[in-house]
């Protein structure tokens, strides 16, 4: 399991690190171009919490707090980023980016990391309820 928190929490602090150090391609500015709301505010304010909560979920300590967050965070990423590609049309305020293909496969296909992350967290969850059950 440790080598599972290592994995979860050390992706998101460096997806995290990269949304200050490059602004334009993954942090407001992509979140312009996603359509996410408040992007000015939301992409250091997501940034952060990728950051601090990546640094908890790795050194185990209120990990169960922390992977809720990034339950979360990586919820609306698939929601904002993901789904759109498996309609085929934006969602919302959420834009369509341009593939070769839409649907299922294309879906399945460009969200492989955030499901991965997405069940990581879920993991950590699971276990970290469990150690707080046995102590």
């Amino acid at each position: 399991m440790d080598l599972v928190r290592f994995m979860v929490g050390s992706v998101f602090l460096s997806e995290g690190i990269q949304k200050f150090l490059f602004p334009a391609e993954l942090g407001v500015g992509r979140f312009l171009k996603i359509g996410i709301p408040w992007a000015a505010g939301m992409a250091p304010f997501v940034g952060a919490v990728e950051i601090g909560a990546g640094l908890l979920v790795i050194v185990n300590v209120l990990a169960l707090y922390s992977a809720i967050a990034l339950l979360i965070d990586i919820s609306v990423a698939i929601l904002s980023t993901k789904v759109p590609i498996l309609l085929g049309r934006p969602l919302g305020p959420f834009s369509l980016p341009k593939l070769p293909s839409y649907g299922i496969w294309s879906f399945l296909h460009e969200a492989r990391t955030d499901w991965c992350m997405l069940l990581g967290c879920l993991a950590v969850i699971l276990q970290a309820r469990r150690d707080r059950r046995s102590s």
